[in-house]
This record gives C-alpha cells, structure tokens and sequence, in this order.
C-alpha cells in the first residue's frame, strides 16, 4: 500500500513538532511518501515562514533592507536544525540564499520557505529530499501537466524508493519556479498521490478533521468522520476550510481517498473523504452546516416572464459584462433572484440595476443587501421525507425571517438565506434542530 502524508505548517513549526511526524511516519510503513509546507505559526502571535518570505519581496520591491528580516527566517531554521541535532549546513546555505534575493524571482523566494522545511525534514527522517522543480510540472498558463509531472515522479520512485518533497511550488518547462495558490501544499500532496497512485492521501494539520459546524459560532461541533467530495466541497465553499479545496480534484479523478487527521492527536479519527459513503442507517441526516455573511440578492419581476424566452440570460449577461461572478438563482414563474458576492458590486450595483432595467423593462427591480448564506448538507437528506420542513419550522420557531431559499441540484443541501443579524443563531438553531439533537441518540462510535 502506498500512503501519502502531507504536513501542513502547524506540522513543522518546531522542533517538537518535527519529532511528532517523524513519530507519525515511522508508525506506519506504508507513509514513504511525505509533502511538507514551510514552517507555519509556533504560537498565535506568531508568523509563518512564508508570510516572511513573502514580506522581504516587498522590501525588495520598494527597496528596503531585509538583512535583519532574513536572519530572522534563518534563525527560525537553525533552530531547528539545532534542537533536533542535524547535520545540514543550514546557516551557510541559507546565507547563500540571502546573498543572492535581489537577483531572484519573486516565487523563488517564497518557495525557500518549503525548500528549506523539506530538506531539514528529509534528514530527520532519514529519507532522500526530492525538489518539487524536479517533479512539479506547470504549463505556462499555470495549470499542472499532470503526464509529465507522473513521469517525473515515477522516475524519482525508481530512484529512490521514497521521498520528502516541498510543497506549494514546482517548475515550468524552462526550470522557472512557479508557485500553487495559498494553500498550494495541499495541491501538491493531491498530485503526489496521483502521479502514484497511492491508496490513500493523507492530510495532517492541527484539527481533527471537518467539523459540523463553525466552532466559532457552535460550541463542541461533532467532527464529520465521513463524507463525500461533493459534500465537502459545499461545505468547503460556504467557509468550512480544513483543506484547501483545490487539492480534492487530482485525487478525486482517479478515486483516491483523503483522509484530515491531526498531528497533535494522531490517534484521532479525523475524516475521510470518498466519492460515495456506504449507505448507514445509522448516519447522521445532515452532515455539516457552514455560511458566510454580506451577499446581496436582485430580485426581478415582470408579468408573463415565463413566456419571454432567454429573460435570464439577458440578466446574467449584465453581470458579465461588469465581472461579476453569480452564486445563484433563485426563480419563481414571473420573478426569478440573482444573488451575488456584495463586496463584488459594491461600486457598481446601481449601474447594474440600471442595466437589467434597460435590458429587460422588469416591472420591477429589488435589491437585498446585508444577506447571509447558510448551507445544510447531508447526503442523506433527499431519502428523508420532511427535512427541509423541520429546517423552516426550526428558524421559524425561532421567529428569524428567511429571505432565500434554493437546493442544490444534487439534492445534498439546502441553501437559505437570512439577514446577516441572524447568522448565527440561525446556524446554531438548526445545528441544535438536527446535528446535536441526533448526538444525543447516536451510538458513540457513530458521533
């Protein structure tokens, strides 16, 4: 079996924390294959590695001396390297780097942050470093050559026979180092276990997997310990951030699971993630409720709209011209809603109005600002009659007004919209209506 393990920064912010991968890797011989990011946050008011990195280009861009910045981030690896008594010369090659910032890119620089963490991780782990430039391959619109890159990786598999690599970057054709988004190391882990077809791609951070619900807003949410891509990544685009959301497509493709587990408690169960969860009579009928605040929803009217052909086009036109991205569309027989990002139309919702009235000569055009999105997911819910009415009857009880509501078309969530006063206690009402509710009958195993 073929395990990837990915660690995020928290993973490898310290000395103690590098001992508890290499606790984790040693564990099970199946992890040959490790990704780690740059050291993250040793405590809250902390910086991460990259963020520094990413602080000295902007010395550079507006010509500041970053002499002190960069001894800085090397101290933060000499640290390291000293606690956990390694033999790589990092101070003298991290000198070298410093020499040389003003003539190196930009993304170059950042991705030191990684290049350094994996090459320190690679010694304590008595495996080889292979550079991300060496495997990584980037078209030069910046999307992954998933064929070279496999091929890169399977030869460095011949080679070595298993391997730390750095994250969040890889190289195009011409050796130029290109950069993932924020976030990026959990892309590069995914297509890590792609390129090997690896049975499993795990995920290490400092939770223990989804939970059911913002933990900022709901006290002791359930950890989600199942659930489906499709459930994730609803999850994921109303805010539930574990992983980044990008990293689930290369494994998803190919069928190979993730799983989140937690550095910090490793005997967690933490969550995994498939294409399909077995059926469970047992399962929890909603999976995870997850929101975001200040959406702004145009509402259109116009009598016989049904018969005008192309009426939704015209609208959604209008917002493309102006680049305005469409979260959804709500409709009814003569009115249908767009509702939209409000920090996206901000500066021009009025020039907008006024072009859907010219566009279309509605009877009338309404527009909502200060609008919350919340989302209840739960693959099971299609097979349960009367979910949604427990959800309205449960925000109706507790008198907050629903200005929205639309279902996803795969019928894994409901999506409603409330004033954003009522954000949270609308969250907390239906978590309370259906997820605590069923913790209380659920057999422990199952919680």
């Amino acid at each position: 079996m073929i395990k990837v393990a990915k660690f995020g920064g928290s993973s490898v912010a310290t000395a103690e924390q590098f001992k508890k991968v290499r606790n984790i890797v040693r564990a099970d011989p199946d992890r040959r294959f490790v990704v780690v990011s740059a050291a993250g946050k040793r405590f809250a008011d902390d910086n991460k590695i990259t963020d520094l990195l990413l602080l000295v280009n902007a010395h550079i861009a507006y010509h500041v001396d970053c002499t002190q910045l960069l001894k800085d981030i090397e101290q933060r690896f000499v640290q390291i390297a000293e606690d956990l008594e390694l033999t790589y010369p990092i101070a003298e090659k991290f000198e070298e780097f410093s020499s040389l910032v003003g003539s190196l890119s930009p993304e170059y620089i950042v991705s030191r942050g990684e290049w350094f963490t994996a090459r320190l991780m690679a010694e304590y782990l008595d495996m080889p470093f292979l550079d991300a430039a060496d495997a990584v391959v980037f078209r030069h619109d910046g999307s992954v050559d998933m064929e070279r890159t496999a091929t890169q990786v399977k030869d460095a598999l011949q080679r070595l026979g298993s391997f730390v690599m750095p994250g969040f970057y890889g190289s195009t054709v011409d050796g130029t180092i290109k950069l993932f988004k924020r976030g990026g190391g959990d892309i590069s882990g995914a297509v890590l276990a792609r390129c090997l077809d690896a049975h499993i791609y795990e995920n290490w951070t400092d939770v223990s997997g989804f939970l059911s619900a913002d933990p900022r807003i709901v006290d002791n949410p359930r950890t989600i310990h199942r659930i489906t891509f499709d459930e994730m990544r609803e999850l994921s685009y109303m805010g539930a951030t574990v992983l980044q959301e990008e990293a689930i497509f290369p494994v998803r493709e190919v069928g190979i699971p993730i799983q989140i587990k937690n550095t910090n408690n490793p005997d967690s169960q933490g969550t995994i993630i498939r294409e399909t969860a077995e059926d469970n009579e047992r399962e929890h009928l909603i999976t995870g409720i997850a929101g975001r605040k200040d959406f702004l929803a145009v509402h259109i009217s116009k009598a016989h709209m049904s018969n005008r052909i192309g009426i939704v086009r015209e609208a959604l036109a209008v917002f493309e011209r102006y680049g305005v991205s469409v979260e959804h569309i709500p409709t009814g027989v003569d009115s249908f809603g767009v509702v939209v990002n409000g920090a996206d139309v901000a500066d021009k919702i009025y020039l907008i109005v006024n072009d859907l009235q010219q566009a279309l000569d509605p009877d009338s055009v309404t527009v909502i600002d200060k609008l919350a999105l919340i989302s209840v997911v739960g693959r099971n819910m299609s097979r349960r009659p009367g979910t949604s009415g427990r959800v309205f009857g449960a925000l109706g009880e507790a008198g907050i007004n629903i200005r929205m509501i639309t279902q996803s078309s795969q019928e894994i969530s409901i999506i409603l919209g409330v004033n954003n006063e009522d954000f949270d206690r609308a969250i907390n009402v239906v978590y309370s209506a259906f997820v605590a509710e069923e913790m209380v009958d659920m057999p422990k195993e199952e919680e």
